[in-house]
């Protein structure tokens, strides 16, 4: 008999049965298979909690059951990480696997060596990450579940807390709040242009402080500017130093789950979202020309900087070979992971160094090509040499006050000719004469400008997940989906990649902060991280943590509950500049049922609406108008001109930056589509919206009543068979874990605090 072989995704199981033979059979089970009900908080008082298998997860569960049955032992190869862990776990009790045919396996990356030295090693089930996480699911579904009913009571229906999102939803809010405070101070530069006296040259000086201090001294205002400009006016000048210092710059490390997020952001402008379905999907296996079904890129969310010897010595052998040798340092680089990290597993690199970027290029849409090229170059240059720089710095002085003048020549490119990191923000002045101490110098002229303090940054995505990586907030897997479960709540607004949280944000947070001060409190949350991390290390009872956290949220939630009967809280409506189009009254921003929209301040007399939309870099291809982005009232995004309802067009797809080559009109690109394509109907070009790829709907009513007895056909079916299987699992699953079978098969060990109820 084959041996069955269970993963989550049918991309990673044709990627691993393409390894093993026709000895495995490889499964999928499409995510998780087993959660907390829907309705209700799924535990009990000693925090038991009551699994149930997922809707529409039946069929998927009766098949993995057969297979086992049939299977010459069972090996758990979901992802290296705690919820890779929980569905083991939860598959191994719905199968009933006795301990001498389950075996788990894990795998860093999805390569042909790796998976077939993996599946000869099994090992048993982690527990204690097992616990991590059902410690982690309990947390969030408290603070969920008693927290969100009093939101819907206090301020608006809908609205949901969290552990981790509460706490990134504040620091957007903090940060706003420090910006309103800001109070702007004002300070100068003075700029001269020197002349040479003895030969031909001009060069450009930024004042830098008085020849008495020798330090960088700020000039606080005009007074202060005057008092400088009447010194050196008419006094004359000279080259006072002129000094070489070289500058080495060392590569960055290579990516982690939160470095790979942000640099796709600020580099790519991928959404941290994006980021990980692209690297998942080269994580798990896509189809590379001239290899078949390849794992590109080991797994994708770690903390860790740790890289294995093997790669690191195939990434020596590549770079010398390459580049030569003046590229390779004398050892090996050897990078230090942040206190705290999650050593388990590498960091993200590619998993085969001979396939660079540009051998793949064909075999991935643009996306995956970006973000693998991001991978591969950071880890080659990760290994290299450093980049050498000519620090020329001239100092001229006028009046015993000196003028500074910087200039940065690269000697020696080193790790940059792969991947050039960001640049440190030295003022550089440009190329610079050949200028010797003591040489005189002529001031051209002189300029002063005032400039006032700028307040604080508001976050992007990707400085986001920066702080919420330094503060302790949440772990690898949570910071791409906590950043789209904010913004998707309208919590917090993209605008001009900067985060900006909307009233709605700000009323919750104010509550929260004053209600569940804990919840959205950075220190306790980084806390509760910590406490998580030592249950999976086996340093803590998982129940006895959540005890403990429960016993002062319980109170908390109490004396919120208490103050509801002070009334709801309002959240106030956004101005805009816009005028109601029939009475003439300012228009501002509300929210609503389905989100944000545009209104008359003239309610009740005038109830004239219209959606919110935002600006794109499209144009209309019938009218040349400007392409607004726009949302249905069920909160779907669509793209219209802005002169509608005079201009007719709007599309589904996405407007690029990018222009036809046959008409110049605003290309769009078709979800999953490669290429983009012209919309303007007038141009050779045009593709109808037939031929772009869309799901096919049902084109006339006899075909969709046709479909409709189909369905209710299959239905009927397969009811009594669903019922069955639906019946079946819920015996399996009603204990967690199960029942200890017979001697004859003895069932996996139980980890600690498991259901027995």
């Amino acid at each position: 008999m084959a041996k069955l072989v269970i993963v989550e995704s049918p991309a990673k199981a044709r990627t691993i049965g393409q390894y093993l033979g026709t000895d495995y059979t490889v499964m999928a089970t499409m995510g998780h298979l087993r959660d907390l009900p829907k309705s209700g908080k799924g535990m009990d008082e000693s925090f038991t909690l009551q699994y149930v298998p997922i809707e529409g997860k039946e069929e998927t569960i009766r098949k993995l059951q057969a297979a086992a049955k049939k299977s010459d032992g069972v090996f758990l190869a979901t992802d290296p990480d705690r919820e890779g862990e929980a569905i083991s776990w939860h598959v191994a009790e719905l199968l009933e696997l006795p301990a001498d045919q389950l075996r788990r396996v894990t795998f860093n990356a999805i390569t042909k060596r790796e998976v077939q030295t993996s599946i000869q090693s099994p090992r048993g089930l982690d527990y204690p990450l097992i616990d991590a996480q059902q410690a982690r699911r309990a947390l969030d579904r408290i603070v969920g579940y008693e927290i969100s009913p009093l939101l819907w009571r206090k301020i608006k229906s809908g609205l949901s807390a969290g552990r981790v999102q509460s706490v990134a939803t504040r620091l957007v809010v903090d940060r706003e709040e420090e910006r309103r405070a800001f109070v702007p101070e004002e300070y100068w530069s003075l700029t001269v242009t020197l002349n040479r006296v003895k030969a031909a040259g001009t060069f450009d000086a930024s004042y830098y402080g008085p020849v008495s201090s020798g330090k960088k001294t700020e000039v606080k205002n005009e007074a202060e500017a005057s008092a400088i400009l009447e010194k050196v006016r008419n006094a004359p000048f000279s080259v006072r130093s002129v000094t070489h210092s070289e500058k080495k710059r060392s590569p960055a490390p290579p990516f982690s789950t939160s470095t790979l997020q942000q640099e796709a952001s600020n580099r790519l402008g991928l959404a941290p979202k994006r980021t990980m379905a692209l690297a998942q999907q080269l994580y798990e296996g896509v189809e590379v020309e001239g290899h078949g079904l390849t794992g590109l890129i080991t797994y994708m969310r770690t903390d860790s900087l740790r890289l294995s010897d093997e790669a690191v010595a195939d990434a020596r052998s590549f770079i010398g070979a390459r580049y030569g040798k003046d590229y390779l340092p004398p050892s090996p680089r050897v990078y230090k992971s942040k206190a705290g990290a999650q050593d388990a597993h590498e960091a993200i690199r590619p998993s085969y160094v001979e396939l660079p970027p540009e051998a793949v290029r064909a075999s991935l849409n643009d996306d995956q090509f970006k973000v693998y090229k991001l991978i591969w170059d950071r880890f080659i240059a990760c290994q290299m040499q450093h980049a050498v720089y000519d620090l020329l710095t001239i100092d001229s002085v006028s009046a015993d006050e000196i003028f500074r003048a910087n200039h940065t020549t690269q000697v020696f490119a080193g790790f940059t000719a792969v991947y050039e990191t960001s640049r440190d923000e030295t003022e550089d002045n440009g190329a610079l004469p050949d200028l010797s101490e003591g040489e005189p110098l002529t001031l051209q002229n002189i300029e002063p400008k005032q400039h006032f303090t700028k307040p604080p940054a508001r976050y992007t995505e990707a400085t986001l997940i920066r702080a919420m990586e330094e503060q302790g907030i949440g772990r690898p897997s949570t910071y791409a989906p906590t950043l789209s479960t904010i913004t998707d709540r309208e919590y917090v607004l993209r605008e001009d990649k900067q985060l900006r949280p909307t009233p709605l944000g700000e009323v919750l947070t104010g509550y929260m902060k004053n209600r569940f001060t804990d919840i959205v409190d950075v220190a306790f949350t980084a806390r509760m991280e910590e406490g998580l991390d030592e249950v999976e290390n086996g340093k803590k009872d998982w129940r006895a943590m959540l005890r403990t956290f429960y016993d002062g949220f319980s109170k908390t939630r109490d004396d919120a509950e208490a103050d509801l009967q002070n009334g709801r809280l309002r959240i106030p409506d956004e101005p805009t500049d816009q005028i109601c189009d029939q009475c003439g009254k300012p228009m501002v921003i509300k929210m609503g049922r389905f989100g944000r929209y545009v209104a008359c301040t003239g309610y009740p007399d005038c109830k004239n609406t219209r959606p919110l939309s935002e600006a794109t870099d499209g144009f209309c291809p019938l009218c040349g108008g400007v392409v607004l982005k726009k949302k249905s009232r069920k909160g779907y995004s669509y793209y219209g001109c802005e002169k509608n309802p005079g201009c007719p067009f709007m599309t589904w797809d996405t407007p690029q930056k990018t222009t036809c080559p046959d008409c110049g009109k605003t290309l769009f690109r078709v979800r999953y589509q490669k290429v983009p394509i012209c919309e303007n109907p007038a141009c050779k070009s045009f593709v109808p919206e037939e031929s772009r790829g869309y799901k096919k709907k049902a084109e006339t009513s006899e075909s969709a009543e046709g479909a409709k007895t189909a369905k209710t056909a299959k239905t009927t079916k397969t009811a009594a068979k669903k019922s069955a299987a639906k019946k079946t699992a819920s015996k399996k699953t009603a204990k967690t874990p199960a029942k200890k079978p017979a001697a004859k098969k003895t069932p996996a060990k139980k980890p600690a605090g498991a259901n027995n109820g």
